[in-house]
């Protein structure tokens, strides 16, 4: 790369990486309480959505209700809780355009680096754009790109997949011109994936199978909220969709509190839902009766029971099994029975990435992830001006990305007001006892764990999973707590503690030094 194919004319105050949901809501918030500050968005892709621009595949949906996936300041009108990816990317559409924040959209504009300097107090940001690379300089950095990554999804080296006459696809690189018509297929995986492909292509398909290694958890719900079309006929919207909200958000917080303190009595009724669903002559207990608690795996929300419709209809069938071989015709099964295909769908997950596998750098000094520590679920120790979205697991991700973008419009008034340039968490406790960043039994977590920071088990280096608490943590509380470090321009990032995975695993302490010189391992 030579000096001609880098421009430095671009400062922003904010740079925020990610024109999905959470990029989108951060621009509101910086607009409404940092009215003052000049931001932009860069956005990989050609258009704005994120995860539901990205994913095409047949019934794509939220398994959330938008009362709670959408924004906390734009209610959510249409009749459907559970809506489907076009409305809701429709949805992000109008948000941006309402508000003007589609003009500060840099569309293809790939981040290619990041690297903090204390002399200027900047970020300067290496973009991609259009065959040539440019600086874009921020005060502050905000990611929004989400947690995996969209070039691919994950998918396992299946033995004898070559062998396979027909056709292999995975749900993230979907084509909605795909024709599966009067099709044999074969959709392997029991997520939140699998359990929206399979009744929408058992409409058209010729019979289609969800071939599983084990049962996950599956909740029906209407796709339709009649509490909150019943609210809305009688109040206005803005009010109806806030009792709405809480009323969900309560209901979710309960139901997660009775997961975790009587597991096998909410064990005991979600598997029961599903034999009434199913009745008596299903094998819930082979396909739906997992091993594991609830919610140490995400549930499966299926709306107006259409997975159980389809199932009952003949349309679609279960296979609960372990895979021995793909062949010319499907899938041999470890139990000696096999599936036929013409098409097998790899339902198998995400593959998670820590603030889009973006390389960091603090005055020329590489970051590695997983030696950092989570602060309040947003920011990083010994990393100046960063924040990032990362929402919840056991409730809908707007949720957080509200409360986040409402902490970094905080965050920016308060240097503003005090003159300060940056502000780094510092963690100073060599013996602090850390643990992973999610304590999640899901695959596609635990694949990624050793790439991603760490959290502790105390405040404020604890990830929540709780609503409640952030919003004190995020919107109420002190934010000089004696541990967010506040600097002047020029002035070096302050020393902190190094988390090493691989240290804190063999027992060893963690190692202090100044943040701006953490080595890559």
């Amino acid at each position: 790369m030579s000096d001609t194919d880098i421009r430095s004319d671009d400062y922003f105050d904010v740079l925020i990486i990610g024109a999905g949901l959470s990029g989108v809501g951060a621009a509101y918030h910086l607009q409404q309480k940092c009215p003052s500050k000049t931001y932009t968005i860069v956005e990989s892709r050609p258009s704005m959505g994120g995860t539901w621009d990205l994913f095409r595949y047949p019934g794509i949906r939220s398994d959330s209700d938008m009362h709670t996936l959408g924004y906390a300041f734009k209610p959510w009108g249409k009749a459907k809780a559970i809506a489907d990816g076009p409305s809701i990317r429709e949805y992000i559409e109008e948000t941006a355009s309402e508000n003007g924040i589609d003009q500060h959209i840099q569309f293809n504009t790939k981040v290619v680096s990041a690297a903090w300097h204390s002399d200027t107090s900047t970020w300067n940001i290496t973009v991609s754009a259009e065959g040539s690379e440019r600086v874009i300089k921020c005060n502050f950095l905000m990611f929004c790109s989400g947690y995996y990554r969209y070039a691919k999804g994950y998918q396992p080296d299946f033995p004898g997949q070559d062998a396979f006459a027909g056709e292999i696809k995975h749900p993230q690189l979907w084509s909605e011109e795909y024709d599966y018509s009067g099709k044999k297929v074969v959709v392997i995986g029991s997520g939140a994936t699998a359990m929206t492909l399979v009744p929408e292509m058992a409409k058209k398909a010729g019979h289609v199978t969800m071939l599983q290694r084990s049962p996950t958890y599956v909740v029906s719900r209407p796709a339709e909220d009649g509490i909150a079309n019943g609210l809305r006929k009688w109040l206005p919207a803005k009010f109806a969709y806030s009792l709405t909200r809480w009323k969900n958000v309560l209901f979710q917080m309960f139901f997660y509190n009775m997961t975790r303190t009587r597991p096998e009595k909410v064990k005991e009724r979600l598997v029961g839902m599903v034999r009434e669903q199913l009745g008596p002559d299903f094998d819930v207990e082979k396909h739906f009766t997992p091993s594991y608690n609830p919610w140490d795996q995400r549930l499966c929300l299926v709306p107006d029971a259409d997975l159980f419709e389809a199932l009952k209809s003949g349309q679609a069938s279960v296979v609960t099994d372990h895979i021995e071989t793909f062949d010319e015709t499907g899938i041999k099964l470890k139990s000696g029975e096999h599936v036929d295909a013409d098409i097998i769908v790899t339902a198998t997950g995400l593959d998670l990435s820590f603030l889009g596998d973006v390389p960091l750098e603090i005055d020329g000094k590489a970051v590695e992830p997983n030696q950092l520590l989570n602060y309040k679920g947003l920011m990083y120790s010994g990393v100046p001006n960063l924040a990032s979205v990362f929402g919840y697991t056991n409730a809908s991700w707007t949720l957080k990305a509200d409360l986040t973008s409402e902490y970094m419009c905080r965050l920016l008034n308060r240097m503003d007001k005090t003159g300060k340039a940056a502000a780094t968490p510092i963690n100073t406790d060599p013996a602090i006892e850390t643990t992973d960043w999610l304590e999640f039994s899901s695959g596609y977590v635990q694949r990624a764990l050793s790439r991603f920071p760490r959290q502790a088990t105390i405040k404020p280096w604890r990830l929540n999973q709780n609503y409640a608490k952030d919003m004190m943590t995020l919107r109420f509380s002190n934010l000089d707590d004696g541990v967010l470090k506040f600097s002047d321009q020029g002035e070096p990032v302050p020393e902190s503690v190094r988390i090493s995975e691989s240290q804190t695993e063999a027992g060893g302490q963690p190692e202090t030094l100044s943040t701006n010189t953490v080595p890559a391992e």
